[in-house]
């Protein structure tokens, strides 16, 4: 697996789709009670797509949950704080297109 830059976090799996200058996709994959912890990014737009399982997308302002279940997709623009979850017993799976823009993670404090 290519790294983008060191891992801030542990999942299950992280495989690469394709990475450009201004834009990289990733599928994950998230065990049971896994996350991705709060962060924002300061240019590139979060896509999820949904792929198996469900994935939890929450941020604070505006305060949300979003439960995405297969085939469903949701967007997380800069420089919104979220955190992504897999709140089932089972693992989930979903495609994380980011961009357009200069790729950063920032943990929220």
């Amino acid at each position: 697996m290519t790294q983008v830059e060191p891992q801030q976090y542990q999942v299950k799996k992280i495989s690469m789709i394709a990475k450009g200058s201004d834009v990289l996709v990733r599928e994950y994959t998230l065990g049971p009670g896994e996350s991705i912890p709060w962060h924002h990014h300061t240019q590139v737009t979060d896509h999820y797509y949904c792929l198996e399982g469900s994935v939890l997308i929450e941020t604070p302002a505006p305060d949300a949950r979003r439960e995405l279940m297969p085939g469903e997709s949701s967007t997380v623009t800069p420089p919104t704080a979220h955190q992504v979850s897999n709140p089932s017993g089972d693992p989930c799976r979903f495609l994380l297109i980011q961009g357009v823009g200069k790729y950063d993670f920032i943990k929220e404090a």
